[in-house]
This record gives C-alpha cells, sequence and structure tokens, in this order.
C-alpha cells in the first residue's frame, strides 16, 4: 500500500537524534513522498538538502505566521529563489493565527497577502495554517485572484460552515493522527462528511502526536512526546475508521488526490 504525508516538518531539530532510524522506517512503511514544510528563513535550507539527498521529499517554503517577527527584509526574494531553484516546489506552510500570545496580526496577514501573490504568479499550490481566524483566511483567499493549483488546510479545524466556501475556493483537508485524542472527537467528526475527492493525511510530525493507545513510534525528545513520521500510517486507519472505509480503498483515493494537488 502506498502512503502520501500531505505535511509534516522532517527538517525540525527535534528529530536529528532519531535521523537514520527514521528514515529507515519511512523507507520500510511504503511512504512514497511526504511534503516537508518550511517555515522561517531559518529552515529553508535545510528543507532544500533534504529533499537533495531523499527522493521522496517534496519540499515546501514559507513563512510561518508564528515567525513573521523574526523576517528578513529581503524575505520575500529569498522564498522566491527557494521556490525558482526547484519547479517540484511548493508554497508553505503559510497562514495566520491568532492563537498565540501577542500576534502581529497585521504584518502575518500582509505576509500571507505577499506569498499568496507569489503561489498565484509561479503556479504552486498552497499549504495554509489558520487558527482562530477563519473568517480572516476566507476574507485574504477572496480578496487574491483564484489559487490556480488550489491549497490544503491542513489539520482542518475549522467550523463545519465553512466547508462549502473553502470547497468552492479550491481547499484540501488533511488530517493528523492527533486527531485521535478524545478532545479532538468534534473536529475528527467533520471529516466524516467532507468529500472524499478532497482528503488528504499528514503527519505534522514531530508535532501532532497520536494517543498512547494508538502510537506506533514513540518518539522522545529531551523527556518530551515528539510525532514520529512513520504514525502517518495511524492518520490512514484513523481516516478509514471515520469514514467507514477499507485503509486500501482510501489509499487509492489518497493518492490521487495527492497528485491532483500537488502535482
Amino acid at each position: 500500500m502506498k502512503l502520501f504525508d500531505a505535511h509534516n516538518h522532517l527538517q525540525d531539530p527535534r528529530l536529528d537524534h532519531a535521523r537514520p532510524e527514521l528514515e529507515k522506517a519511512i523507507s520500510d512503511l511504503g511512504i512514497v513522498e511526504m511534503v516537508v514544510n518550511g517555515t522561517s528563513e531559518q529552515d529553508w535550507a535545510k528543507v532544500a538538502t533534504l529533499a537533495q539527498r531523499l527522493t521522496w521529499v517534496r519540499p515546501s517554503y514559507g513563512l510561518h505566521p508564528w515567525n513573521v517577527k523574526q523576517k528578513g527584509i529581503e524575505w520575500l526574494e529569498r522564498l522566491r529563489d527557494y521556490l525558482q531553484r526547484d519547479p517540484r516546489s511548493l508554497m508553505g506552510e503559510i497562514g495566520l493565527d491568532q492563537w498565540i500570545e501577542l500576534p502581529d496580526f497585521s504584518a502575518q496577514r500582509l505576509c500571507f497577502q505577499q506569498q499568496l501573490a507569489l503561489a498565484i504568479e509561479l503556479d504552486r499550490p498552497v499549504t495554509i495554517h489558520c487558527l482562530r481566524a477563519w473568517g480572516y483566511l476566507e476574507e485574504e483567499l477572496r480578496r487574491q485572484k483564484p489559487l490556480p493549483r488550489g491549497f490544503l488546510l491542513h489539520s482542518y479545524s475549522g467550523p463545519i460552515e465553512m466547508i462549502p466556501s473553502w470547497l468552492k475556493l479550491g481547499a484540501y483537508f488533511s488530517l493528523s493522527p492527533y486527531f485521535a485524542h478524545a478532545r479532538k472527537a468534534q473536529q475528527l467528526s467533520v471529516f466524516a462528511s467532507l468529500p472524499l475527492d478532497r482528503l488528504l493525511v499528514e503527519t505534522d510530525a514531530p508535532d501532532m502526536w497520536p494517543p498512547d493507545e494508538w502510537n506506533r513510534y514513540p518518539l522522545i525528545d529531551e523527556g518530551k512526546p515528539i510525532n514520529h513520521p512513520g504514525n502517518l500510517a495511524v492518520s490512514y486507519d484513523l481516516l478509514a475508521r471515520v469514514r467507514g472505509m477499507a485503509v486500501e480503498d482510501l489509499a487509492e483515493h489518497i493518492e490521487i488526490n495527492f497528485r491532483r494537488l500537488f502535482g
């Protein structure tokens, strides 16, 4: 069975201590491709290096809303350069976030607008992060020209009432193993009714680890739990259960959706 991870952060230094073992596990599990998302100028080079070394890594570059305060003067030019170096590369992780403490939301919105415009210019699909800013996100997406390649709302936890609007705008939705936690039951239930042709799965590793009873690859960094990319199979199993499907049948749809969005 072929597996596709629509969103993770394999470049994260929290994974460095286990990197040889987890890379072997990824190959053994049949993970054909994963989108590795850069989040700041500081990690774009590491994403690029991983993509050059590992054939199953699809690089993605973006300025995450948590990192807008640390951006350099020429950040947008550097982002353009990384995207143009590799025609396979994607835009992300970008977005809007009012959940973090003291967000510079006006700066977030400006950076988001600039990155959407660049994605449209370069014809790249986009991976979007959003927390407590769903109305603003819809406003920004409607303000721009339509994204020609579509976009992913990763680990979607927004209102179910907004689904029709997201679909018209070209959205895909991905589920992470974190949705197996009991407190995420309401958000998980949304995935039961989403169109099958807009579904993807992800790990968001090293974040979004599953509960212990689902965790097939427990991993610790400095005494704290982190998510192993091998838990992608958990996302498949969880989504298959929610959809009432055999996981093998679901995997066929996920592959089609992944290639439709990311090329």
